[in-house]
């Protein structure tokens, strides 16, 4: 009995002491106290930044990639992941792990943290934690974070692996989210004029040379692209092989899921350098069309909306994207190319396309010889040198009518027999060109009915004029 009470006894002594020392280290004043005592220093490295504009930390990514390749023996949880577009598997830390790097000539420690959001109207935390001896603080923020995001860039260089962003949302918190971007577009492969592909590449190469140039004339080092034309000519694979051309990643903006300038600041200023912006179907995007011809547009495109609900949510897209364009916002970021697709370019607002906004206009026309050359080249290994019997047939038919290099290569592959896919878009040519007759005749007759219908003389004084 007198063993147990003095075991009681103690272990209440115990508690006691815990608590007033718990009591003891609440109080901010003895925390700081006790924190000059300590050796170790604390750095923390989170996602995003908490501004106005929510900038994702360049930090963060390149510490991620730096400690894929510090992943040890010591470290007791992985994370392991692969894709079927991904060629190896990629290793990363998991929640609360650990991972020592040596630098110079003393050691620091990485740990990966993770707080779930404790319900859905919070975010969930995501940061490194980086622990040194407190005497090598100097060395920590002049050269070994310098020396992380350096060797991070050498990392993903080497990787070579290009990625396409799309926007995504958890709860209030918007981040980017990625996927490997394995698209096989080059500028080779596209089914464009030869002299056309080489003056885009040359106006990219100009670009990616003039750094100093664009500091000296004071301007931001961005550069916009407008590709129009009908559907199927093109404008994704193209800008698949600008990325492949510069090795530029691409972020992929949906403008209808933005609601207010604030948001959009956000998304566009957390892309990252070296990287393609782009906005497709931007006539369909929150109605930005031509505000000159506004009024003559018909409700029935947007019921929902008046007229006044519209121009509000223009001027919001507008004068979110001219800001970043060439406004104040321009200047964050460097060497990025900004790129805007439509079908109907007389739609869009003129403010859009002038120099400065729109650098470069590039006009998607519909298939031309060469492009079909091309095509025949790649799909069926066809050569100028020796070309199918049937290829002079379809030259002639191309160059009368407008055919898309999506219906011409969707036909090249329908069989690897040349003789068999050539045939089928020869039928194909023929069948679209009866097509186009038809057309004409029938407007042809409807003109000559218009015309029997009217009075004799509107019908003489139509002739005379």
């Amino acid at each position: 009995m007198s063993t147990l009470l003095s075991t009681a006894a103690s272990y209440a002594a115990t508690l006691m002491g815990r608590s007033m020392i718990e009591k003891f280290f609440r109080n901010s004043y003895l925390q700081s106290l006790w924190a000059s005592f300590r050796s170790e220093l604390t750095f923390v490295v989170v996602v995003v930044e908490h501004t106005e504009v929510g900038e994702r930390n360049q930090i963060y990514d390149s510490v991620e990639h730096y400690l894929r390749a510090k992943i040890g023996s010591r470290t007791r949880r992985v994370r392991a992941s692969k894709t079927p577009r991904q060629q190896t598997t990629c290793f990363t830390l998991d929640y609360e792990q650990e991972v020592t790097d040596q630098f110079e000539n003393f050691k620091v420690k990485w740990r990966y943290v993770c707080i779930p959001p404790k319900d859905h109207h919070s975010e969930e935390k995501r940061y490194y934690e980086l622990s040194f001896h407190k005497k090598h603080r100097a060395k920590v923020m002049d050269s070994y974070l310098d020396y992380v995001v350096a060797r991070a860039k050498e990392i993903k260089d080497a990787e070579k692996v290009l990625k396409i962003f799309t926007p995504c949302s958890s709860g209030s918190y918007r981040y980017w989210e990625s996927t490997i971007l394995e698209h096989p577009s080059t500028f080779e492969t596209l089914a464009m004029d030869p002299a056309e592909k080489k003056r885009i590449m040359n106006d990219l190469d100009m670009f990616v040379q003039r750094k100093e140039f664009y500091k000296n004339v004071g301007k931001a080092w961005k550069r916009g692209y407008l590709l129009y034309g009908p559907p199927g000519t093109g404008k994704s694979s193209l800008i698949a092989a600008m990325a492949n051309y510069l090795n530029y990643n691409i972020y992929d903006l949906e403008l209808t899921s933005i609601s207010n300038n604030t948001e959009l600041r956000k998304a566009l200023l957390s892309t990252s350098n070296r990287s393609i912006l782009v906005i497709e179907d931007i006539d369909c995007s929150l109605n930005l069309q031509n505000r000159e011809k506004e009024e003559e547009s018909s409700d029935e495109e947007a019921p929902a909306l008046t007229k006044k609900d519209k121009r509000k949510l223009q001027k919001v897209a507008l004068s979110g994207i001219f800001n970043f364009i060439d406004g104040l916002w321009s200047s964050c970021g460097d060497q990025r190319i900004i790129v805007f697709t439509t079908n109907y370019k007389d739609k869009l607002d003129p403010a859009l396309l002038r120099p400065g906004r729109m650098d470069m206009h590039i006009h998607m026309s519909y298939c031309t010889v060469s492009g079909f050359r091309i095509l025949a080249s790649r799909y069926l290994g066809i050569q100028d040198s020796n070309p199918h019997p049937l290829c002079g047939e379809i030259e002639g038919l191309i160059e009368s009518m407008e055919v898309t290099p999506a219906q011409v290569a969707w036909e090249l592959q329908v069989s690897n027999d040349a003789h068999v896919a050539l045939a089928a878009l020869v039928k194909l040519l023929k069948e679209k060109e009866e097509n186009e007759k038809k057309k004409e005749e029938e407007k042809e007759e409807a003109k000559k009915v218009k015309k029997k219908r009217m009075p004799s003389f509107l019908r003489n004084k139509k002739e005379i004029t």
